[in-house]
């Protein structure tokens, strides 16, 4: 993983309960590289190091866009020998949050709220959510990510699956898919 989020979102009950259900099994450590740069291939031997020790019959990463100018892009950089998969949030997996219209009506406490295009968004999915929660007179998200994260993963309920069926958030479609053929099962965006 990527970062903080990222590995939060991996570890949170909610995405190991869906993972167990598709016959996924998450190896402990999820390992946070903090940081995409240090998802370059010199950089990752260590990480598989530690991860062998699991005996993972695939690696997956996931990362962010951030400003990179397209996804093959941040493929490219980061391929190695080790990784089977590599899936990329456009922008940011705050996108995800977004793209989750059930968690977000939770943690906003307004019945009707989507968000139409959770990968376009004008700023950094970040700063959107801060903008959202402006916007709908809610608590903010805080300025801490990590903190946010685990409440929106824990208390609010996110689920991968519910931002795989977001029309317009094929990043996590693309992941939640391709972790369902991973254990031979069939694409069901619904828990």
């Amino acid at each position: 993983m990527e970062g903080d989020t990222e590995k939060i979102m991996i570890e949170s009950a909610r995405f190991r309960d869906w993972a167990n259900a598709q016959g996924l099994e998450i190896c402990s450590p999820v390992i946070n590289a903090k940081g995409g740069g240090n998802l370059l291939p010199q950089h990752m031997a260590p990480m598989m190091a530690t991860l062998a020790r699991s005996q993972p019959d695939h690696v997956v990463v996931l990362t962010d866009l951030e400003h990179e100018p397209d996804i093959e892009a941040v493929r490219a950089r980061i391929t190695n020998a080790h990784t089977s998969l590599i899936f990329v949030a456009v922008k940011a997996l705050e996108a995800w949050f977004l793209a989750d219209t059930t968690a977000m009506r939770a943690w906003l406490k307004q019945p009707d709220f989507e968000e139409a295009r959770p990968e376009q968004t004008p700023a950094m999915p970040w700063d959107w959510l801060k903008e959202v929660s402006r916007q709908q007179g809610a608590r903010g998200p805080g300025s801490n990510k990590v903190m946010f994260a685990k409440r929106f993963c824990g208390v609010h309920g996110f689920q991968i699956a519910n931002a795989a069926a977001h029309p317009a958030c094929p990043s996590a479609k693309a992941f939640h898919d391709a972790l369902l053929d991973l254990s031979g099962g069939a694409v069901l965006l619904e828990n």
